[in-house]
């Protein structure tokens, strides 16, 4: 066998997977690194993929041409959109998967793939010759020659876990840690931390008595993650159940606290403060006298039940003792106790927007390595890391996404110019351009360019032409069609919206809040004719497309503007044009920052913690501007 390629993947997670597929199919001759071949892309926590801002970012990799998108609609056993009570900018996916189906969606794919191979061993170390890295070595004692590698070994690096006062060295339950990575970068001058994470208590659904919870149905609508032409859900659909802690509960926790890693000073690494354990929850909100708990299901033919909520590392017994205080639960049996885990990672501000890092040439890091957390998070950045090491290997200028072009971009951005102080997870508050940045648009934003990358196939760009060619003619009918008011009138009001006292352009109503395209094609039969017309399976989603357009233009219109004013300052260069030690005028901690960071652009320096406007000013009088 030629241990000789292109790009080199360390780690078959979420990251990992979309890196591979990413950089095998613009060309490179990949190789995909996996300790256990039968846990690709394994959902280590909850088995579920989107949610708030999330979900946009499955969608933007979906619209890129990666495939987190196509394996959660094909193995998705309920979906729901959230947040469909505020207006479209908040509108987030979330799914359900079947683990196991999962797994073997993702490993058909990543087969599927040419130029793409699959190899079980575990990383030890890397090669480096001249600053760059020339490949890896492995546990096998094979060395492996590579032009890039990619680092994305999520939890594994040193990882160790805790149930109580047990240790238990892996990265995953029943999994060896890596060793070795975390050491030889240390000694080359990388800056290395620790952090901490936690996942529930696995319970059997034989033992619940569901008539005691509040049943929680996904919705069948048209609504997906994939923009490709697809077929309804080949999966059965199933429920989430809900239930609340009590105050029984919380004193069974509270007794146990001395026990628990994550307070008895066990445990010293950075904690996630958007996901906290139970034992955070009880403390951090003493006055409440109950957290609410979700019960998902596992799979589709699974009594494997996931409950989120109860995030823990306390002891065995005091997990069980707590749970059997929930009714539903007073005859609780598991499969395995919750456990916190802590593992390396490095300061992301140690890589350049591409995800190289600074200090070795063609290196990449991508996902929890970088101080992340959620398999999306992960997989966006795998799905960029993959692209710029092939462009590496190849030639080009690398693929760098705009803060107001994608979640992912802020997602990148965010990263290697604040760097992390607990594990990092994306919302859409980090987001100045929410209202560009929607889920029903991610194609319109990004297909395109991912087309002319090569990574985007023609079937998903024609979906796109297609798209947004409908849209644009129902907006064009909408303009030009007028509405008299004798003919509208009692049916508006029977919609309690205000009656017409002259006629109007069909689009001024599609503006009314009260009002919407289905409602508006109902009483006006031209326009309901005109909607016939459209002949493609993605009716709905071109009709939704439309309406949110012409909703919220004006908004759309006024972000535009604003975020151009901003990349005027993406543009003005000053990486490496100052020595910023020197510049006395800047204050002390700007030096220090900027001299760390040496961001690229003015833009990306106005961005870093602690960098003040007269700092910026500054700057931008020494370039002359």
């Amino acid at each position: 066998m030629d241990f000789t390629y292109d790009v080199v993947v360390v780690g078959a997670g979420h990251a990992g997977c979309e890196a591979a597929s990413a950089a095998a199919n613009l060309g490179s001759k990949t190789l995909l690194i996996t300790m256990d071949m039968n846990k690709i892309a394994q959902m280590s926590c909850n088995p579920a993929v989107g949610g708030i801002a999330k979900g946009q970012i499955v969608r933007e990799i979906d619209a890129l041409g990666g495939h987190m998108g196509i394996v959660t609609d094909l193995t998705a056993i309920q979906f729901r959109m959230l947040n469909r009570s505020k207006g479209p900018a908040m509108w987030s996916p979330r799914a359900q998967s079947d683990r196991s189906r999962f797994i073997e969606q993702w490993r058909k794919q990543l087969d599927d793939t040419p130029l793409l191979d699959i190899w079980q061993d575990c990383v030890t170390g890397l090669l480096i010759k001249n600053g760059s890295v020339t490949g890896v070595k492995t546990r096998m004692n094979i060395e492996i020659q590579a032009k890039s590698v990619i680092l994305t070994n999520g939890t594994f690096l040193n990882g160790l876990m805790h149930i109580g006062k047990i240790q238990i060295e892996g990265g995953r339950i029943s999994e060896p840690s890596s060793y070795g990575i975390t050491e030889q970068l240390r000694e080359i001058g990388f800056e290395t931390d620790r952090m901490k994470t936690g996942t529930p208590v696995r319970i059997n659904g034989k033992s619940v008595d569901f008539s005691l919870m509040e049943e929680q149905k996904g919705e069948n609508d048209f609504h997906k993650f994939s923009f490709l032409d697809f077929k309804p859900r080949p999966l059965k659909q199933l429920s989430c159940w809900t239930t609340y802690t009590n105050e029984k509960v919380h004193d069974i926790l509270r007794n146990g606290l001395t026990d628990s890693p994550l307070f008895n000073g066990q445990i010293k690494s950075i904690g996630p403060r958007y996901c906290p354990s139970i034992e955070t929850k009880i403390v951090t909100f003493a006055d409440k006298q109950q957290h609410q708990l979700f019960l998902e299901p596992e799979g589709e033919e699974t009594q494997e039940y996931y409950l989120n909520g109860f995030s823990s590392s306390l002891p065995l017994d005091i997990q069980l003792n707590a749970l059997k205080e929930i009714p539903a639960f007073r005859n609780i049996r598991i499969y395995r106790p919750g456990y916190a885990i802590e593992y390396d990672f490095f300061p992301p501000t140690q890589l350049q927007h591409s995800l190289e890092t600074k200090k070795i040439k063609n290196l990449f890091f991508a996902g929890q390595i970088n101080g992340t957390t959620g398999y999306e998070e992960a997989a966006g950045q795998g799905l960029i890391a993959g692209i710029n090491a092939h462009i590496n290997c190849h030639g080009g200028d690398p693929f760098i996404l705009g803060r107001d072009e994608a979640y992912i971009g802020v997602l990148i951005d965010d990263l290697v110019t604040k760097g992390v102080d607990e594990p990092y997870r994306m919302f859409t508050s980090r987001a100045e351009y929410r209202i560009l940045l929607r889920q029903d648009d991610a194609d319109m934003r990004l297909t395109e360019k991912a087309y002319r990358l090569g990574l985007a196939k023609k079937e998903r760009f024609d979906l796109l032409v297609e798209k947004r060619e409908i849209r644009d003619e129902i907006i064009k009918f909408a303009e030009q069609y007028s509405i008299k008011p004798q003919l509208i009138n009692p049916s508006l009001e029977a919609f309690s919206t205000a009656p017409l006292k002259q006629g109007c352009k069909l689009i001024d109503l599609i503006l009314r809040p009260q009002l919407d395209i289905a409602k508006i094609s109902s009483i006006v039969p031209s326009f309901a004719h005109f909607l016939d017309q459209i002949k493609t399976t993605r009716k709905n989603e071109i009709i939704e497309a439309a309406e949110i357009q012409i909703k919220y233009d004006g908004y759309i219109k006024r972000e535009k503007l604003i975020a151009e004013k901003i990349n005027r300052l993406e543009n003005i260069k000053i990486k490496g044009k100052f020595d910023y030690s020197t510049i006395q005028a800047l204050s002390t901690e700007a030096r220090q920052k900027l001299s760390k960071i040496d961001p690229d652009t003015i833009a990306q320096a106005s961005r870093i913690p602690g960098i003040s406007p007269s700092d910026i000013n500054i700057l931008l009088v020494l370039l002359g501007r």
